[in-house]
């Protein structure tokens, strides 16, 4: 076949078409231009590469290989050029390589029209198989780039909540890598979750970016938490109008300025969580209740009170201990009104009163005292806050 010979005398101008080639690419496809993007020696190398495979395919029969074209793939995935601009500047590789096919075809006479047309029938052919192994190679090493990138942000994002950040890794240059600002004001947010593995704010990151509120989030077995980013002055309400849609169970802390206080940040956040009355959804701030602060504030403290105030109850056997514990706190919960802690318990109001009565004879602490009643409340509030 005349072209064999077309294709031999080319491929003692490789060096010449490899840069020429990268030239033409350059001038027509705009990110390629970009030489801290891609070098020029390493596209002169690439569409060297890739015209030899093309040319041995021409004088030798060879069968198609993609190897170079899988290895541009996966090198423009990881220095960032957009697949489109890798794929065009592929097309433009091949009709310059066949505009001099069919210039060295000229100096050829025994190469026929018909030859030329087979050729060029083959040389698209070829593109097609090219390009399908430029965009798989790309493709795969996108998703292998973004489950790093994942994998990065997971264990930055770990060891911000943690207080683990290694050495090396300052709170602000963590910040950085994780697309937050340097300074807060900034939120830690504690999500229940309903079953292991499954997201209670699914799509939460996405729709607050959309809001201008940068976050960074980390799923665990019990628990979705996030470092939230308040970064303008309607941050925090659109943050919370986001959570609230998602119809979990959520506790926020409250803002803090530096993110080497996000490990304390999202202890306060998690007692928000536990303090969240009721088994449905809801959102509660850490600062909506004083008590809360309290608690955090003094764990040992309040652990004591618990112990004075709710002692006796709490011996008491299981499940008669869980009945007057759960029935204090819905009376609690409907502001002292005894019917309305009936309906909630599904239960006669004589019941609620009797139980209720049942508290004030083991405590000594008499509802009816304000002191009583607030040393109570406290305790109930505290246990529920604690750990086990």
């Amino acid at each position: 076949m005349g072209l064999s010979r077309v294709g031999a005398a080319l491929g003692t101008r490789l060096p010449e078409l490899g840069e020429r080639t990268a030239v033409r690419i350059r001038a027509e496809v705009a990110s390629y231009a970009d030489e801290t993007l891609i070098p020029f020696a390493s596209l002169r190398t690439s569409c060297e590469d890739n015209a030899e495979l093309l040319l041995d395919r021409f004088t030798f029969g060879a069968g198609p290989d993609v190897g170079a074209a899988r290895q541009t793939g996966r090198l423009r995935a990881e220095q960032g050029v957009p697949l489109a601009d890798t794929l065009h500047a592929y097309r433009v590789g091949f009709e310059f390589l066949w505009s001099e096919l069919v210039d060295e075809a000229r100096r050829h006479p025994d190469v026929t029209d018909a030859e030329l047309v087979a050729g060029s029938s083959e040389i698209w052919a070829l593109f097609g198989r090219y390009a399908e192994a430029v965009a798989a190679a790309y493709r795969e090493a996108s998703a292998e780039l973004a489950l790093r990138r994942e994998a990065r942000r997971s264990a930055l994002a770990e060891a911000l909540f943690t207080g683990a950040l290694a050495d090396r890794t300052t709170p602000w240059e963590a910040a950085g890598q994780l697309g937050l600002p340097e300074r807060g004001p900034y939120a830690v947010v504690a999500a229940s979750v309903p079953d292991p593995g499954q997201e209670p704010l699914p799509g939460i990151e996405a729709d607050l970016r959309r809001a201008g509120v940068p976050s960074v989030w980390r799923l665990l077995p019990d628990q979705q938490i996030g470092l939230v980013a308040l970064a303008h002055k309607d941050a925090e309400a659109a943050g919370l109008r986001a959570l609230r849609r998602r119809r979990a169970r959520v506790g926020v802390s409250p803002t803090f300025d530096t993110l080497r206080d996000t490990p304390q940040a999202l202890r306060f956040a998690r007692l928000a969580l536990t303090g969240l009355p009721g088994d449905g959804p809801g959102v509660t701030r850490f600062d909506d209740s004083p008590l809360a602060m309290l608690v955090a504030a003094a764990p040992a403290e309040a652990s004591r009170l618990v112990e004075l105030a709710l002692g006796p109850v709490l011996a008491l056997p299981a499940v008669e201990r869980g009945r007057l514990l759960r029935t204090l706190g819905h009376w609690f919960t409907a502001g002292g009104v005894t019917a309305q802690a009936a309906e909630r318990l599904f239960v006669h109001p004589n019941t609620v009163r009797y139980r209720l009565r049942r508290v004030e004879e083991l405590t000594g602490r008499a509802l009816s005292d304000p002191v009583a009643l607030a040393d109570l409340g406290a305790a109930l509030y505290a246990l529920r806050l604690l750990p086990a």
